[in-house]
């Protein structure tokens, strides 16, 4: 007599799900745990690199207020800051760009792309050119700028419905226009202050801190966490409008609140560090591949961004050769270029086949 017994088909198949869900847990965890290393890492870095060079020991010293009184200023005045806003700028910038491509089903669909960073970039160079303003103000109006292009590319994608080639193809016209309205600014401008606005579009975390910081870090707390909530019905989105209504999702306003939650995302990012480009972009996809689910990976996509951000400012501040220094946006930009030629010649091959 056998004490071993064979699994039947149907308990095969009852099983099936619940190992695949387990997988998929463990793989997510996975990835997470290994995320938030890294960013620790590029954190410790970002904190003991510099003219002031600071051992992990100095660091947490003067963190927690016990060190010398020149490494206690350098590092809450100077260094942690930069931390703390390009984690929070990558991370709003990550999850963003994940709820636009979730939700419009297409790999392209960035805020860089469909022009609400270059709405940012236009409501800040009026308030910088137009009207004189700095600080705060400036931000304010990067957050108008960007709110604004998002709400006209709505109203004229919309035709009885979103649909999301109509709604990219909208954002890349808004993306021309507001650049070409940024140049028209900047050619009447003095040179010095074009200068200054100009240096702004870049995108960098170097000089946020203050009230600025407070802002980001606090417009990132309140809305993380919804566009997270955003994650089960992004998934049954995905399956289509029909059986979406099917089980309950109301379609056309679910993408309303995930594109509203996303533009929001990237207003306060773009209204402190500028229009830093590609993180929004290239993030989600990271995600998915890492994760490799199907899923929108809007936690995952929130981590890398962070990363991205926190890394190509380390980078561009003591990577670069010959000693030079560079702000994040460029360094970013420099990645995400030949990412964006990569995808596209990628999805030309996937089409043609």
């Amino acid at each position: 007599m056998s004490l071993t017994t064979e699994a039947t088909p149907a308990a095969t198949a009852g099983r099936a799900p619940a190992d695949l869900r387990r997988r998929r847990t463990r793989r997510s965890a996975t990835v997470l745990g290994c995320g938030v290393a890294l960013l620790l890492v590029l954190a410790m870095l970002a904190l003991t690199l510099g003219a002031a060079g600071l051992t992990p020991r100095q660091v947490l010293l003067a963190l927690t207020g016990a060190g010398e009184s020149s490494e206690v200023f350098v590092m809450r005045r100077l260094r942690l800051p930069r931390v703390l806003a390009a984690v929070a700028a990558g991370a709003a910038l990550g999850t963003a760009g994940a709820l636009f491509q979730s939700t419009l089903r297409n790999p392209l669909a960035s805020p860089d792309i469909l022009g609400i960073s270059a709405g940012a970039s236009l409501g800040a160079v009026c308030a910088l050119l137009g009207l004189g303003l700095t600080g705060a103000a400036v931000a304010g109006f990067a957050g108008v700028g960007a709110l604004a292009t998002a709400l006209a590319i709505w109203l004229f994608a919309w035709r009885q419905g979103l649909h999301g080639i109509r709604f990219v193809l909208v954002g890349i016209g808004f993306a021309y226009l507001a650049t070409s309205l940024i140049s028209w600014l900047l050619t009447r401008a003095e040179v010095r202050d074009a200068a200054g606005a100009l240096l702004w579009t870049v995108g960098s975390v170097g000089d946020v801190r203050g009230p600025r910081l407070t802002l980001l870090l606090a417009s990132v707390a309140v809305l993380l966490p919804l566009a997270l909530r955003q994650h089960a019905r992004q998934r049954i989105l995905a399956l289509g409008d029909d059986h979406a209504r099917g089980l309950g999702v109301a379609a056309d306003r679910s993408r309303a609140s995930a594109l509203l939650l996303g533009t929001a995302l990237v207003a306060a990012a773009a209204s402190v560090a500028g229009p830093v480009p590609f993180v929004a972009l290239v993030a989600p996809a990271i995600a998915r591949g890492l994760l490799d689910d199907g899923g929108p990976a809007l936690a995952t996509s929130g981590l890398v961004g962070a990363s991205l951000m926190l890394g190509g400012d380390v980078i561009g501040q003591h990577a670069l050769p010959f000693q030079l220094a560079a702000p994040v946006g460029i360094v970013t930009g420099i990645i995400g270029a030949p990412y964006l030629i990569w995808l596209l010649a990628r999805t030309g091959r996937g089409t043609s086949r």
